[in-house]
């Protein structure tokens, strides 16, 4: 069981972090040194690294708030908050998400549609800035504002204080079908203004579709009522149960965890879903970061593209995107998307923000968004390695008011980088906090991949 580390050895922490920049070299980029990362894109190696070993844990847990050091993952978060009946306002969906990365990396989950992100329930941060200072700052200073969807291009979370909320035992879980996503998209604006569905209360809301007549939502609401739960970490998937049960229930811990087991759907491409590999395979060993680093090691040595052209199949085009589409073109994005790139299932989560605007990923206030997410290879042909269908994404969403996440491959010019990411603002802060231009910028980070 873990337990917070106390303000004594959070401050030897940040003592380590910051002799650990001090002997960086001045031409060597400020990077951070950790083992486990939830990005897809490449970029430059690197030999050298901010010395972050002892930023991965809970400091404390005070009534409804919580001091968490910028490298503890959600899994280690969720262990400490749960014994206290508290967890975070979003919890994303993959155990080795850390708090730091989701609030400069805009996480989501199921809570989103009335708690916004995970940066929205930040009330206080400590930030490593590229001159090697060590900044605390509040919602309303400029570096904070700035600070989501930045990617370490204006500094490092060392220490976070972020809002709890109370949760019971249980999750009751209701996996509600739909014909078609343009009736689905009205459930949504529903829910999101009620609060409920059918006369009874959402806690949490996602969604699957995995076919054009076949989407569904699956609201969650939190209960103390006892009775059986489920067990998908085991040898049931939970994705395969939204189309087979249309109740169901679960532990919170399991609740949480619900997507990680097996990367949504995506573990199937390892086998792990076919019943004979599954009872051999480690429960311990289900889990996202290790199939993170089977693609990794896909990608260092083109396994799937050597296996693609020995069956004499076209050369694939990774996709692994996520997006966030206004609610009324909801509809018309997942039309063009089943026409031109024909990936299922895809998963929906929808999004509000909770008050106001971020520079650096502005969606609008007010309107309500849904998370597109896919994640897989299309078998395009010779013209794979220009990521047309990546590309087609990018401009598609574009064209219906919706923002790209920018922890995978993008294709942006400069000026339209610039223009949909706040690229003005955050120069301007990079500015005041990095004079010596040691971090690396944003642009350079997501689309020249250094």
């Amino acid at each position: 069981m873990r337990t917070p580390v106390g303000w004594e050895q959070h401050s030897a922490g940040e003592a380590r972090l910051r002799e650990s920049y001090a002997a960086l070299p001045l031409a060597a980029p400020v990077r951070l040194a950790k083992r486990t990362s939830n990005l897809f894109r490449g970029r430059a190696a690197f030999s050298t690294g901010l010395d972050v070993s002892g930023l991965d844990g809970v400091i404390e847990v005070d009534g409804d708030v919580a001091e968490v050091q910028g490298m503890c993952t959600y899994e280690h978060l969720v262990e400490v908050t749960l014994a206290h009946g508290l967890i975070p306002l979003v919890v994303p969906q993959l155990r080795t998400i850390t708090l730091g990365g989701a609030v400069s990396g805009l996480g989501i989950e199921a809570t989103s549609f009335r708690s916004g992100l995970p940066h929205e329930s930040v009330l206080e941060m400590d930030v490593l800035t590229g001159s090697g200072d060590l900044v605390t700052t509040k919602p309303g200073d400029d570096l904070f504002d700035a600070f989501p969807n930045s990617y370490g291009s204006l500094g490092y979370a060392t220490r976070l204080r972020i809002e709890l909320e109370q949760v019971p035992a249980y999750v009751a879980l209701r996996h509600v079908r739909f014909a078609d996503a343009q009736a689905l998209c009205d459930a949504v604006i529903c829910i999101v203004e009620e609060g409920a569905w059918d006369g009874e209360r959402v806690d949490g809301l996602d969604g699957v579709a995995f076919a054009p007549g076949e989407l569904y939502l699956t609201l969650a609401r939190w209960t103390d009522e006892p009775g059986p739960t489920s067990d998908y970490a085991g040898q049931q998937v939970f994705y395969r149960s939204i189309q087979q049960r249309t109740p169901d229930r679960l532990t919170m811990l399991d609740y949480l965890w619900r997507w990680d087991t097996d990367w949504f759907w995506c573990s199937r491409a390892f086998g792990a879903q076919h019943p004979l590999v599954r009872r051999v395979w480690p429960r311990r060993l289900r889990r996202s970061d290790v199939y993170w680093k089977l693609v990794a090691l896909d990608r260092r040595f083109g396994i799937g593209d050597r296996l693609d052209r020995r069956a004499g199949r076209p050369q694939g085009e990774r996709v692994v995107q996520d997006v966030e589409v206004p609610v009324d073109r909801l509809a018309e994005f997942l039309g063009w998307f089943d026409r031109e790139v024909g990936m299922r299932p895809v998963w929906l989560c929808p999004l509000r923000l909770r008050d106001r605007e971020w520079p650096g990923y502005p969606l609008t206030s007010g309107t309500t968004y849904v998370n597109v997410g896919f994640w897989g290879v299309v078998n395009v042909g010779p013209e794979a390695s220009q990521s047309p269908l990546n590309r087609a994404i990018e401009d598609k969403v574009t064209e219906l008011g919706g923002h790209k996440s920018l922890y995978s491959e993008a294709f942006y010019d400069r000026d339209d980088f610039d223009r949909l990411y706040g690229g003005a603002e955050l120069a301007r802060v990079k500015a005041l906090h990095d004079p010596d231009d040691r971090l690396t910028s944003l642009y350079d980070k997501v689309v020249r991949r250094r």
